[in-house]
């Protein structure tokens, strides 16, 4: 039976109690009593500092290794933003990432983050979205038990509960537990002024000194090292992850914890106390509420982002001159107590970003070289201590500027400088357009390969010519002769260009990581310039609303680029002059984009048109990987039909060696071929060897070979699917998107017809419209005479 709707009432009351339940469970308000019973059951969760709050964030969310044919990577799943469903995640950018926990790892060895770290790089490479990842992840984190921080309020209760004066007197009010008087508890009906510790000092700093030494020693024990720790394979000091208290582990007491003090606002309060109950602590102690924080952003909590203006990031206001607090006690009245403000106050205990933060001019950061290296800031009433990690972007441009400035030298020791170079990789470069181009096209259809025209340009216009000079002979004549998209397609699939032969290809991926780290020394790296990521998405806008398609059509980027490359006087990357082998020219790029999308196309139409099977050309392959597995260990292999055991098929080898243009030494290339399986096997245990995935290359070549053969069979094929689109259906419609006609085609290709145009469809993606025009551009490229080769 279907229940009924729950009243307004019913529903507010339901979420009242959620909300109430919630607010227990997470513990928001506590007694200093019940909080420093939570350090001792788990010391280690609320002995962190910032750098390694943010270290052990990065552990939470745990790590992945990915392949790519350069290497291998660690990737930090914090980047992929699981809490929000990957929203605005970053896209590749390993490196960047491992360097940024090493940066970490490094500050909780020192014992605080002694450094300001700078992402580097051109317009757009993502520097912005990095730290926002590592911000977002910190929102999240500090949601949850593992990530929990805690701050300091101060309680005045009203004469109510206090019998001899506000917040002055033995009035016992007992927490949930029935324990310690405490005034932790009480409501607001029952409290005259509450005062909040906008630096967050951490709370354990009400223990004196030389007591708190005492206790975190005891906490602590043996395990702890308060002069650094031996650091892990990945630079991490050994500890848990998630701030867990195993015993084994080595924890680096922070600077923080060790020396830190009550900024001047909670030390007069303090003080004034304490003096007032004739130094009974335990009094002072009822005063004090430990209040759970979450780092937000949106509320300048643990988290600010700082954009480029002109002051110090910090600030004081004295609030018992005028009175803002007006309930306080009067011994507090007496005292100057001053409220700080700013982003370093708002940021403490978190992280700081300083966004373009060569922007500035110099005078306006100079204050950092003091708080980077003392963690402190200076103000006119009191020296403020911190505990945050700071990070900084800016372009190369302003970067090369700052390096000319004789301060620069000052401010080297004092940043840690992280490199972030354009995408290199076309398919991750796709990945960032897929999205956006969704996003753009509302309603309308988006044709496949979209995200990859616009990623195969601008990767291409990033590619750096290779210095030859700096490999050993064999591989340096390799080097020497890459194209751009040769050099673009090596780092994407690992695919050596068709040209070379099997002992070249091979020599040439072994040789890819020092093709991909070779420009790393340099200033003018490879990724340092070419088209930006912004730049491109309005290109991708711009083709999203093209008057001349009725859909997202990649040819419509495509004319949108050559639109771009006319630009001259606007984009500094087209300034560039064309180096020798192809290398910055726009307009060739334009031309090698054109080529390849016309590859994918037809790679698709001969599926579509269903001549062979896709898979005909993996047992093709499959087979005479059997005959030479065989051949390789002098083995006899049964015949499927007859039983008996024969010999390896030679003919058949040879045959498929000549397709593949292999030359006569093919037994080296057979051993070869084994030597790679086993390497792969070696990589994927109890994985059964796919050598379709394994020599995707060879496999294409013999699809290619296939239709090499049936030019004319295509051609045809095409021209009739085109004749069905372009069909008029009777009401005028050219585009098809309904019941179509016969095209004045005969039975057996007007069937073949329509089943190309539905495989189009249904397995790539196509409408009729962006297939009609696929199908043209196919035509037009490759199928113009009856006997041109595809």
């Amino acid at each position: 039976m279907t229940q009924p709707p729950l009243s307004a009432r019913e529903r507010l009351s339901k979420l009242g109690d959620n909300i109430r339940a919630d607010y227990v469970q997470n513990r928001r308000v506590m007694s200093f009593a019940e909080y420093l019973e939570l350090v001792t059951a788990a010391p280690r969760t609320q002995l962190r500092s910032a750098p390694q709050y943010l270290l052990d964030c990065f552990d939470h969310y745990g790590t992945e290794t990915v392949t790519y044919p350069w290497g291998e990577q660690r990737r930090y799943r914090l980047f992929d933003c699981p809490w929000d469903d990957g929203r605005d995640r970053l896209i590749g950018q390993e490196e960047v990432q491992g360097r940024l926990y090493r940066a970490l790892a490094n500050f909780v060895h020192e014992g605080r983050a002694n450094k300001l770290v700078l992402l580097h790089g051109p317009n757009g490479s993502a520097k912005s979205t990095i730290i926002r990842c590592i911000g977002r992840a910190l929102e999240h984190y500090s949601t949850l038990e593992a990530g929990a921080l805690y701050r300091v309020n101060w309680i005045f209760p009203s004469q109510r509960v206090s019998r001899t004066g506000i917040g002055f007197s033995g009035g016992e009010v007992a927490g949930p537990d029935g324990g310690q008087d405490t005034y932790a508890y009480l409501s607001d009906e029952l409290i005259d002024a509450k005062l909040s510790d906008e630096l967050r000092d951490h709370p354990l700093f009400l223990i004196p000194e030389p007591e708190r030494a005492a206790l975190l020693a005891e906490l602590l024990g043996p395990s702890a090292d308060s002069d650094g720790a031996s650091a892990g394979d990945d630079g991490r000091p050994q500890g848990n992850g998630d701030g867990g208290d195993s015993d084994s582990d080595t924890f680096v007491l922070s600077d923080y914890l060790r020396f830190g003090r009550l900024s001047h606002k909670n030390r007069a309060i303090y003080e004034a106390l304490l003096a007032n109950y004739q130094g009974d602590y335990l009094k002072v102690l009822r005063h004090v509420q430990i209040e759970r924080f979450y780092i937000q952003q949106r509320y300048r909590d643990g988290y600010v982002t700082v954009e480029p203006q002109l002051s110090v990031d910090a600030s004081e206001r004295q609030i018992t001159a005028d009175r803002s607090v007006s309930a306080l006690p009067a011994a507090l009245q007496s005292v100057s107590l001053f409220e700080y403000g700013g982003e370093l106050v708002n940021a403490n205990r978190g992280l700081i970003e300083y966004s373009d933060l060569l922007k500035r001019p110099l005078e306006a950061y100079k204050y950092l070289l003091t708080t980077v290296e003392q963690a402190s800031v200076s103000l006119q009433n009191a020296t403020l201590f911190l505990d945050l990690v700071l990070m900084g972007t800016s372009n190369e441009i302003h970067l090369n500027a700052f390096k000319e400035v004789a301060e620069f030298q000052s401010f080297r020791g004092r940043l840690e400088l992280v490199r972030v170079p354009y995408l290199l990789d076309i398919t991750q470069e796709a990945e960032i357009y897929k999205q956006k181009i969704r996003e753009a096209a509302g309603q309308r259809h988006v044709a496949p390969h979209c995200a990859y025209v616009a990623a195969l340009w601008a990767v291409l216009t990033r590619m750096r010519k290779p210095q030859s000079e700096h490999y050993e002979p064999n591989l340096a004549e390799l080097v020497a002769h890459l194209k751009p998209l040769d050099k673009a397609e090596l780092y994407a699939y690992g695919r050596a260009p068709d040209e070379l032969d099997a002992a070249q290809a091979k020599i040439l991926t072994r040789g890819l990581p020092d093709v991909w780290n070779e420009s790393r020394p340099y200033p003018f790296y490879e990724g340092r310039s070419g088209a930006s990521p912004r730049e491109m998405l309005v290109v991708l806008l711009n083709a999203a609303n093209s008057p001349h398609y009725r859909y997202v059509s990649p040819l419509a980027i495509i004319d949108e680029i050559a639109e771009l490359i006319k630009q001259v006087s606007v984009y500094d990357f087209l300034k560039q002059d064309p180096a020798p082998g192809g290398f910055h020219d726009h307009a060739g790029f334009l031309e090698a984009v054109r080529e390849r999308l016309t590859e994918r196309i037809d790679d698709e139409v001969r599926v579509a048109m269903g001549l062979i099977e896709e898979s005909e050309y993996e047992r093709l392959f499959q087979r005479y990987m059997v005959h030479v597995l065989h051949w390789t260990k002098k083995e006899k292999l049964q015949n499927p039909t007859t039983g008996a055991l024969e010999e390896p098929d030679e003919s058949l080898m040879r045959e498929v060696e000549s397709t593949l243009g292999i030359g006569d030494d093919s037994s080296e290339f057979r051993h070869d071929l084994i030597s790679k399986v086993g390497a792969w096997s070696l990589d994927n245990p109890n994985e059964r060897p796919d050598y379709a995935v394994i020599f995707a290359d060879y496999v294409k070549r013999l699809e290619g070979h296939y239709f090499a053969q049936r030019t004319k069979i295509l051609r045809r094929g095409i021209e009739d699917a085109l004749a069905l689109l372009t069909a008029e259906r009777g009401d005028g419609n050219e585009r098809g998107d309904g019941e179509r006609g016969d095209a004045g085609l005969e039975p057996d290709a007007l069937r073949q017809a329509k089943a190309t145009v539905d495989n189009l469809c249904t397995r790539f993606g196509y409408r009729e419209d962006s297939a009609r025009d696929a199908l043209s551009l196919l035509l037009r490229r490759r199928y113009s005479g009856a006997d041109e080769r595809p």
